[in-house]
């Protein structure tokens, strides 16, 4: 375990399963009190790369949040039950073309291993990360060597500039020409994302969190709206089918209602 400003880094042994991971997919871990019977679905941070030790799993816990502070305060050799990896992942470029990657919070631990996978294919990689405060940004250091270039906004101003993510995008992306536009964060964000990615032409792929009770699409406990390829509006699975989804196909409208609802 190792502290990431506000968050917590935790280190998970899985043998040959971290060679399967790709990044967007999570695992679902049970709580470590057998009283409580709902999993906890975390996204990856990185396997087997770049500073995690072959067979092992890196994920980012929120200790503000009850769940995941139980689990964030495991001992060094406890065991944790984790299914995994699941979901589908984010789909890498054909070609190597100019890609903006974009976090906000711990929601951008899983860009992390993306940010290597893309500029391993030659992908020009723009990393955008915001947060409310320089507290809950996540370190990049290690990847300053891997991406073209680091930009960083908080809401407070007490890191980089300050602002949101969607604030500053479309001046990014203009910039950058960049092709792609991957994300990580809260939905209202995703979707103010998603509409700036759109209005310039470029294709968004979105991490859509949420609560995945199962994490294998067997109890349909995390419904997300979308537009499927036909045009025809329908409800899919988050674990299943998601979490990553391209972002001019989800419904973000009806997905913040239900939220809210």
């Amino acid at each position: 375990m190792r502290p990431l400003g506000a968050f917590v880094a935790l280190t998970l042994g899985v043998g040959e399963v971290a060679e399967r991971c790709r990044p967007g997919q999570f695992l679902s871990l049970a709580d470590p009190d057998p009283t409580r019977l709902l999993r906890r679905s975390v996204p990856v941070h990185r396997a087997a790369g770049i500073g995690v030790r072959p067979g092992s799993i890196e994920i980012v816990l929120d200790p503000s949040d009850a769940a995941e502070s139980v689990i964030a305060e495991l001992a060094v050799g406890a065991r944790v039950h984790a299914l995994g990896p699941l979901g589908r992942p984010f789909a890498l470029p054909k070609e190597a073309v100019p890609c903006v990657v974009t976090g906000v919070g711990h929601h951008a631990a899983a860009l992390f291993g993306l940010a290597d996978r893309l500029a391993e294919r030659g992908c020009a990689v723009h990393l955008l990360l915001g947060a409310s405060s320089g507290a809950h940004l996540l370190p990049t250091h290690d990847l300053r060597r891997t991406v073209r270039s680091v930009t960083v906004v908080t809401h407070d101003g007490s890191v980089g500039q300050r602002a949101r993510v969607d604030d500053v995008l479309g001046e990014l992306l203009v910039r950058t020409t960049a092709a792609v536009v991957y994300a990580g964060a809260p939905v209202a964000t995703l979707h103010a994302v998603a509409a700036v990615a759109e209005a310039a032409g470029a294709w968004s792929q979105m991490a859509v969190p949420g609560d995945h009770p199962c994490g294998t699409g067997l109890c349909s406990g995390c419904p997300v709206p979308v537009v499927g390829e036909d045009g025809v509006g329908r409800t899919v699975r988050g674990c299943a089918e998601g979490p990553v989804f391209r972002g001019d196909r989800v419904r973000w409208d009806d997905l913040i209602a239900e939220a809210v609802g």
